[in-house]
């Protein structure tokens, strides 16, 4: 999906999408480099999303940057990790007032250029590799928050149903990396792979706000190093997953002392971004498990009160549907009947009209709701970037304003239940199935 009028040039080997909007009191930066999602590169990409930020060239320090942060009016500085499909995306940002609105004459779009740009191109550096103490702090940091996921039962639940589902897919792995691969990062390699990421991998820069396009582009150019436009990126193609056929349905359980179960059930969806029926996908999910008024949220929470919460969510590129839910332990089995009843009566086209209206109605608002914030409009962009399929706001809201009961209907028959994954005490074997 394609939100907010941009306009994108290619600036040798990078690309460059400007959406100049006088809604906005603040201005966007944001750079976005694909990786592949693979065991070879995600510790070390996860690792470089904190290392960049604890200090640059001019800025050595963590505490020198926020004070130049507070210098440009309370700027916003990011940088994370995050997955689309079986890619693995590090991005970097900088959210700034708009010079326009100032009392004074600061350049603060050049200003917030040059810090976005010192943050990925110059970070601070000890004879001539990253500084080690900054390095290992971050290894430590990391190593914690891997090891911390199980601490966060929901989150942890559906990072192991994921496992499980994709047990030899790239998808299975974790955003943030592997506990395994953290004492091999040494300062000097994580340089070098820095360096190739840099340089080689697929480069998308942002700007949303008030703004004109032509001085964006000559700032980045000013402030990036030419070799950044000339080198050659590796071309990884389109967000595109093979289609897996399920065979028979899975049952995982886990162990650990829970006090209330954790019930996710993997689907597979046959339905990516780049098809037609997607928009009918999205008012499958929405009428399943996306909003309050699904049937998920109606049957399995409100009318059995067998869960504490009960969704569902697409993952676009990767073609798959995941249904979480907070269950008493004992109601394992009721929680996954009536589950499977919602997913049926879908398939049988058992579809209310209000049910069609209130998610149609909600769906759009979400859409329209985007346009309100920077960072989703470029999110909403970039999605639309990695599949190759562009939706323009007005085109995913007539579609979706033209979707019928039968539409929904032909999805429902497509998904299938992949794995069902429960998180549970370490008492009884009783619900236990394999």
């Amino acid at each position: 999906m394609s939100s907010g009028q941009f306009q994108t040039r290619q600036i040798g080997n990078v690309r460059l999408h400007v959406c100049p909007s006088t809604k906005f009191k603040t201005t966007m930066l944001v750079a976005m480099f694909q990786q592949e999602l693979s065991t070879k590169y995600v510790t070390q990409t996860a690792l470089l999303s904190n290392v960049l930020l604890r200090g640059t060239e001019q800025y050595p320090t963590m505490l020198d940057l926020k004070k130049k942060q507070n210098d440009l009016y309370g700027a916003g500085l990011f940088g994370d990790v995050f997955k689309r499909g079986e890619r693995q995306i590090l991005h970097f940002g900088v959210d700034i007032a708009n010079e326009q609105y100032l009392h004074d004459a600061s350049p603060l779009l050049e200003e917030a250029v040059g810090l976005l740009c010192e943050v990925i191109t110059k970070p601070a550096l000890e004879q001539d590799i990253f500084v080690k103490s900054y390095v290992e702090a971050e290894k430590r940091n990391l190593k914690q928050q891997i090891e911390g996921l199980v601490d966060e039962k929901a989150q942890y639940a559906a990072q192991r149903s994921i496992e499980a589902m994709c047990k030899n897919e790239p998808y299975a792995i974790f955003i943030n990396g592997r506990v395994e691969d953290i004492p091999a990062i040494q300062a000097d390699n994580l340089y070098t792979y820095y360096q190739e990421l840099l340089y080689h991998c697929p480069l998308d820069l942002y700007c949303v706000g008030d703004v004109d396009i032509q001085r964006v582009i000559s700032l980045f150019q000013k402030y990036l190093p030419s070799e950044m436009f000339t080198s050659e990126r590796k071309q990884l193609g389109l967000s595109q997953t093979a289609p897996v056929s399920v065979q028979q349905v899975n049952t995982v359980i886990e162990h650990l002392p829970v006090n209330q179960g954790k019930l996710n059930m993997g689907c597979r969806t046959h339905i990516t971004v780049q098809d037609s029926d997607y928009p009918s996908l999205l008012m499958y999910n929405g009428i399943l498990g996306g909003f309050p008024h699904s049937k998920l949220f109606m049957n399995v929470r409100e009318k059995a009160s067998l869960a504490y919460y009960a969704s569902s969510r697409l993952e676009s590129h990767k073609g798959v549907m995941h249904i979480q839910s907070g269950i008493e332990i004992q109601n394992f089995e009721k929680a996954v009947t009536i589950i499977k009843e919602q997913m049926e009566v879908m398939r049988q086209g058992q579809i209310s009209d209000q049910e069609l209206a209130q998610t149609k109605a909600t769906l759009s608002n979400q859409f329209r709701e985007q346009q309100d914030r920077a960072y989703e409009i470029v999110q909403s962009h970039y999605h639309s970037v990695l599949s190759g399929t562009n939706r323009p706001l007005e085109q995913i809201l007539k579609e979706i304003a033209q979707v019928s009961k039968e539409d929904v209907q032909k999805v429902a028959q497509k998904i299938q239940l992949d794995t069902i994954y429960f998180l549970r005490d370490q008492g009884g074997e009783a619900d236990e199935k394999n």
